[in-house]
């Protein structure tokens, strides 16, 4: 069965990775005439659903931590390696977005009363802090804080569909992962 788990796994981690890119690049192109109306959240490209993420948490509530980490891990990898350059602003507003998005999920999982839903907001809201954080990094500039009320605007729908949508695709891949 361990032949059968890493297969799977390999699958879902190449699909999370084209998800991550299809939507970016369709991400930029909606968004690109009002690049200079929201200026740098935009331009960097900040604005996405995380369809990605719902392959991690369908990987965290199948597989567990270890897996779902990994996967995750090795999706930024990727896509820093394919569309935004390895170890660029995008990679690192990524990498620290999802590690940050990630550890809250598995916090929010663990306690009582949560449900995915939550979980999946708590990962949206997460991967948000962790970008703004990079932004003051990197540009110096602590204004870019003023970008976490619209961003979390977004964040928190977009964490309710990729919730609402991981529990469909837990209902109908979950009898096959677990097989």
């Amino acid at each position: 069965m361990q032949t059968r788990r890493l297969t799977f796994l390999a699958i879902l981690l190449a699909v999370s990775v084209v998800l991550n890119i299809v939507e970016r690049v369709t991400m930029q192109a909606l968004t690109q005439p009002f690049a200079l109306l929201l200026g740098p959240v935009i331009g960097a490209g900040g604005i996405r659903i995380g369809l990605a993420n719902v392959v991690v948490m369908t990987v965290l509530y199948t597989y567990g931590l270890r897996d779902s980490f990994a996967l995750l891990m090795l999706r930024i990898i990727l896509v820093g390696q394919l569309a935004v350059g390895l170890f660029s602003i995008a990679f690192f507003t990524s990498l620290v977005g999802g590690i940050v998005g990630f550890f809250l999920m598995v916090i929010f999982k663990s306690m009582r009363g949560f449900s995915l839903i939550s979980v999946s907001i708590m990962g949206a809201v997460g991967h948000v802090f962790g970008q703004i954080f990079v932004g003051v990094i990197v540009f110096a500039l602590i204004e870019i804080v003023f970008y976490l009320p619209f961003m979390l605007m977004i964040a928190l729908p977009a964490g309710v569909f990729t919730g609402k949508l991981t529990i469909k695709l837990l209902d109908i891949l979950k009898p096959q992962m677990q097989a």
